[in-house]
């Protein structure tokens, strides 16, 4: 390895009495067997790789959720560990382990059998502009920007960007009483994550029972049907609970 040093990186944390390896992973080109650490009733799934900053880039990206996700076709409780977690030893994780224990007595019974589900409604192009269109007060102040200088028109011009930004809010806020509640009403927890974009309007988290996944399905798609001709819909999962699960980890704390 060039003469770098070895750690253990850590891809999750699973309930299990009888912990086992999920065969291989490629880091940085090389093919690493896996295998668990465990403590209790918990067991940290990890593998040998270089002792390095890792970058979050695709191919790494990729390779720590393939292995979560291989984590979650064979336990019904899975905690997982964000992205790029490297300890200098089987030793210092086994020390962090034992120092999460108390935490993980509390998360396994709350996600136990539970998955997460994510739902990005992204507005059609068209059907925003359409609303702008339809807002005299935007019109008004477009025209009224427009028929002006740069500099006489300044004031004007924020003016409406003030006011678009409040359309949206309500593009939104119309998005999450009629998508989102009804969805959190049908899920075990909800979260609505921070939107970016004008377009984005909403960005949400659900923590769903396993056995519920196809009805919830449905519920999302009936959603679609409601909405297709005006917003877009990303729905992605089964992934872990990441969104509902606060855990952070630092080599130094290990």
């Amino acid at each position: 390895m060039n003469g770098t040093e070895t750690g253990i990186y850590i891809f999750c944390a699973v309930q299990t009495n009888d912990p086992h390896d999920f065969g291989t992973v490629e880091i940085d080109g090389t093919s690493r067997e896996t295998f668990a650490i465990q403590y209790e009733d918990a067991a940290m799934i990890a593998c040998e790789a270089p002792l390095k900053i890792y970058h979050p880039n695709k191919e790494n990206l990729m390779m720590h959720q393939a292995m979560v996700s291989k984590a979650m076709e064979e336990h019904d409780t899975v905690i997982p560990i964000s992205f790029g977690n490297v300890f200098k030893s089987e030793k210092d994780v086994e020390i962090l382990l034992q120092n999460l224990y108390s935490q993980f007595t509390e998360i396994f019974p709350e996600i136990k059998g539970k998955i997460e589900v994510g739902l990005k409604v992204i507005g059609n192009k068209e059907w925003i502009e359409k609303q702008v269109n339809n807002n005299p007060e935007l019109q008004e102040m477009a025209l009224t920007a427009k028929g002006k200088s740069a500099a006489a028109g300044y004031y004007d011009r924020i003016k409406l960007g003030g006011a678009a930004k409040s359309l949206i809010t309500s593009l939104r806020q119309d998005v999450e009483e009629n998508i989102y509640l009804p969805l959190k009403s049908q899920a075990t927890a909800a979260v609505s994550n921070e939107t970016q974009g004008e377009k984005i309007l909403l960005n949400a988290s659900f923590l769903i029972n396993r056995e519920d996944e196809e009805r919830f399905d449905k519920l999302v798609n009936e959603q679609h049907e409601q909405w297709k001709d005006k917003v877009s819909f990303q729905y992605t999962g089964p992934w872990p609970a990441y969104n509902f699960i606060n855990i952070r980890l630092s080599v130094e704390k290990a």
